[in-house]
């Protein structure tokens, strides 16, 4: 049984000589859903009301050309993800240097060649489906963590604070960018093993026995557990933030009692943003702590709860970490 609509990605092919889009036409029509424009104002006004996921383009136009096209393209929220290849006559590398600055993804020298046309929309098509799912996976990891954190007296506000606090502490520890970038996706889920302590541990309004405090402590393992083996990054990082956030610099933590270097990177690094957004928030069971106590603290448990070289790069980013707080304020 079919219902009759068609999901097959969609093409816009720009040029004004109809003969061109003829012949795009036949090479593409078997796999695409189509747009079609013979000028540039014509092609601006389809990307923004159907938003295609591809705009195949001629560069010479009358009127606006395809790089102005492009130009608007990029400039604009709404069209400016849609992947732009360049179809033209123009052949000099300076014509693919400029295509390239303006934002087109590749760039296709007529007479075309149907095998390639069809090989280069496949590609982008690929790469653009690659982006989608890596964004649909970080935004599950972010709703996850949050969805632990309002379990716990929390605030969704404080998942987005720490990771960012998180994020900005990797930059000033030397970190990669792209690695920063991916613990910033993986710090949310630092508690997510808290949906596996039961509620009446996890929302006790007074101190927890021992036998109870045995049980809270087993979030980090379900949280390792919860997470999984992935091949990705994002992942990878955000199993062991929440396996090893609460090992402590001078091995009194737990799940592993780890010390020193032998704790991760990210793990020490999301420690260090956990506590000091905790200490500063206002919760039910507790008031917030001043910055200048909760850094003190912070500094006198440098080598023995913290990593000692990261805590003076923390506090130099105290003013960083002020204005992403009231960014994201409860």
């Amino acid at each position: 049984m079919t219902t009759g609509i068609d999901h097959r990605p969609r093409l816009l092919l720009v040029d004004d000589e109809p003969t061109n889009l003829h012949v795009l036409r036949q090479v593409l029509q078997q796999d695409w859903r189509l747009l079609f424009a013979t000028d540039g104002m014509r092609a601006l006004q389809l990307a923004r009301e159907q938003r295609p996921d591809l705009i195949l383009l001629d560069v010479m136009m009358p009127g606006l050309d395809g790089y102005a096209v492009c130009s608007a393209l990029k400039a604009d929220a709404a069209t400016a993800a849609i992947p732009v290849i360049f179809v033209t006559a123009l052949s000099d590398a300076a014509d693919e240097t400029r295509g390239f600055d303006v934002g087109c993804v590749d760039y296709i020298t007529k007479p075309i060649s149907a095998p390639v046309v069809r090989a280069r929309v496949r590609t982008h098509l690929s790469l653009v489906r690659l982006d989608e799912l890596r964004e649909t996976r970080l935004q599950i990891v972010q709703r996850l963590g949050r969805a632990a954190e309002y379990r716990d007296n929390e605030t969704g506000m404080h998942v987005i604070r720490m990771s960012h606090f998180s994020h900005r502490l990797a930059l000033a520890a030397g970190c990669d960018p792209e690695w920063a970038d991916d613990l910033l996706n993986a710090a949310p889920m630092h508690d997510v093993g808290k949906i596996g302590i039961p509620d009446a541990i996890l929302q006790k309004p007074g101190k927890l026995t021992p036998e109870e405090w045995e049980v809270m402590r087993r979030h980090s393992e379900i949280g390792a557990e919860i997470i999984g083996d992935s091949p990705a990054r994002v992942l990878q990082l955000a199993r062991s933030v929440a396996q090893h956030h609460h090992e402590k610099w001078n091995g009194s933590g737990y799940p592993a009692g780890l010390a020193g270097q032998a704790i991760p990177l990210e793990a020490r690094i999301v420690a260090l943003a956990d506590v000091f957004d905790a200490l500063t928030s206002q919760r039910p069971y507790k008031k917030a702590w001043t910055d200048e106590a909760a850094i003190a603290l912070i500094e006198s448990e440098a080598g023995q709860h913290f990593d000692p070289v990261l805590v003076p790069l923390f506090v130099a980013l105290l003013p960083e970490l002020l204005q992403i707080r009231q960014r994201w304020a409860d």
